[in-house]
């Protein structure tokens, strides 16, 4: 990935995953974990939720993304990766801020898992209560 003036990183978040985003202008490509994002994200659904950001703001073969994910699943990872493309989609251009804001992409979800409780058997779950 080339060292540009124009390169711009940011952090997106959700659940256990962080995704860090570089974006550069160029063709629209977008490269995870040194993977092509079809073959990342191999379902159209969950690629679909990624693009928001971009298809919405209608900069999406204005970018090219490279992101390094780490931690939990597929879904907190793509959730990861849209915090992460919308964050620098509005350092790019501030006015975009206006659109990406009333959609939600600019609230980190903060829903993470519970801990288990100690002398339970999960975070809710509780043993069955015995009256004798």
């Amino acid at each position: 990935m080339p060292a540009d003036k124009d390169l711009i990183q940011t952090i997106g978040r959700r659940k256990c995953a962080s995704a860090r985003v570089r974006m550069l202008p160029g063709s629209g490509k977008i490269i995870v974990n040194k993977r092509a994002f079809e073959d990342y994200f191999t379902t159209e659904s969950v690629r679909g939720f990624v693009m928001q950001p971009l298809v919405l703001t209608g900069k999406s073969a204005d970018f090219d993304i490279f992101a390094n994910i780490n931690g939990g699943g597929i879904i907190g990872q793509a959730g990861a990766l849209r915090h992460g493309i919308a964050r620098a989609l509005e350092k790019n251009d501030e006015s975009l801020r206006a659109t990406l804001k009333p959609a939600g992409m600019l609230t980190r979800d903060s829903r993470e898992k519970e801990r288990k409780k100690p002398g339970q058997p999960g975070a809710r779950k509780r043993f069955q209560f015995s009256k004798r």
